[in-house]
């Protein structure tokens, strides 16, 4: 029994000091680089023990980007003998409305140099990795630097910025059963008027000078559900771009239950548990095989896409951002000063018809910002449920602009009986409101 017992402790004590099957799997070093004055922080993943390493850098999508968004990929990829930095997001010089693509791109190359300073690394096998929005900032990184010696996107854009985010929103507006004015409200007139205001960061920037000058191998890789990038316009646009250019050394994929980061879906909206089969495994073989030489050009066959995206036009003269702020100010100040006057001035109650236009044009001119900023805040999710194809705060938004028509007519009569400047001012705002209205989808069906 002694015996068995210290053969029991010894087993123990081993299996104490052995590390476990998962810890060994990869080892994890934390690591600091710079560009233009800002500290950026990042970890490398790699496999144990090993030299002459590939290596990618994670560049993140759109949004805040801890490094730790990006860390079950990092890991499968040291799994698969592929060493990989993930890092921290700059916040210093980026935020809704304000981002730079060079910026960013130049903090990917940083953070190239960090790794290829790696022992474990080998330097002239070093690629970087973009989602989404990365999938502008990579290649554009790409472009800079011979020392980036492959490019990986997911989920990446053949399209500007504003194109694919109007392509986005409507999708996202019609998966919560919303249709006509309110959807053209929010996917092309809002975002023309976020461009044409400055408000949106990079919104003409055009990817596809960027990859004619790429030379390095190219992975494209989409998800065929993806609702945020029009994958098979994307998918085009890099196998006739780098063909074209003389890169004859890509390999785009799709991948049928994918989604925008290629996590598993069943309809591009839902998330279901774990990635895209084959994902992983692809990028790390893909990374690996590089050592052989650059593969041939392959691609697979566009994924089926409702509807193409739509290129945003500049604003006309009359839809500038200053005029239509100037035109909602009127409004603000013309319905307000009826019943001010009235209080102000002991002027008797005047016309229903006044009254009705003073406190619908009201109601219908910061209603319409208040769901405008649903929109923004929600992605429409706030909005409610949709009756006949509008969400009720929409749909009470449009009766009120009827009721604003009506009640002009109204005020109009009573205007042409008393003369006053008192009516004349409400007057014209109940004008001036209805070709605004128009303009915004609230009189439109």
């Amino acid at each position: 029994m002694r015996r068995i017992a210290l053969l029991a402790t010894i087993i123990v004590a081993f299996s104490a000091l052995a590390p476990s099957a998962g810890a060994a799997e990869f080892t994890t070093t934390d690591v600091t680089f710079q560009n233009g004055g800002v500290t950026l922080h990042g970890t490398v993943v790699a496999p144990p023990g090993r030299r002459g390493l590939p290596g990618i850098v994670m560049v993140h999508g759109s949004g805040a980007g801890p490094r730790q968004d990006h860390r079950v990929e990092a890991e499968a990829f040291a799994r698969g003998g592929v060493a990989t930095l993930i890092y921290d997001k700059r916040t210093e010089g980026y935020s809704t409305f304000t981002r730079s693509y060079s910026t960013l791109a130049d903090d990917a190359l940083a953070a190239v140099q960090a790794l290829r300073a790696r022992p474990e690394v080998d330097p002239a096998r070093v690629g970087v990795w973009g989602l989404s929005e990365g999938g502008w900032v990579a290649p554009l990184a790409a472009s800079r630097s011979a020392d980036v010696a492959f490019v990986v996107t997911v989920g990446a854009n053949g399209v500007q910025p504003a194109r694919q985010q109007a392509w986005a929103v409507e999708n996202q507006l019609r998966h919560l059963g919303f249709s006509g004015s309110l959807v053209k409200m929010a996917s092309s007139t809002m975002m023309r008027q976020l461009v044409g205001g400055g408000v949106f960061p990079e919104a003409r920037y055009d990817p596809i000078p960027v990859l004619a000058r790429l030379k390095q191998p190219v992975l494209g890789l989409w998800g065929a559900h993806d609702v945020l990038t029009p994958p098979a316009e994307a998918l085009r646009i890099f196998q006739e771009t780098l063909s074209h250019n003389g890169n004859q050394h890509y390999t785009l994929r799709v991948f049928p239950d994918g989604q925008h980061q290629l996590r598993r879906t069943t309809d591009g909206f839902d998330k279901l548990d774990g990635y895209s089969p084959g994902y992983l495994e692809l990028v790390s073989s893909w990374v690996n095989g590089l050592a052989s030489g650059p593969p041939a050009a392959s691609a697979d066959a566009p994924p089926a896409q409702d509807r193409q995206s739509v290129e945003l036009t500049p604003l006309r003269w009359y839809e500038t951002t200053w005029l239509q702020l100037a035109v909602v100010l009127l409004l603000l100040i013309a319905f307000a000063a009826y019943p001010v006057g009235a209080l102000f001035r002991r002027a008797r109650p005047g016309s229903p018809s006044a009254r009705w236009l003073s406190t619908t044009g009201l109601l219908a001119t910061l209603g319409f910002f208040a769901v405008n900023v649903l929109i923004q805040l929600s992605q429409g999710k706030a909005l409610g449920p949709a009756v006949l194809g509008r969400p009720l705060p929409w749909l009470a938004l449009q009766l009120l602009a009827v009721a604003v028509v009506i009640s002009t007519a109204g005020t109009a009569i009573a205007w042409w009986r008393h003369r006053t400047p008192r009516l004349g001012l409400l007057l014209a705002g109940g004008v001036i409101f209805i070709p605004w209205a128009i303009y915004w989808g609230l009189l439109v069906p």
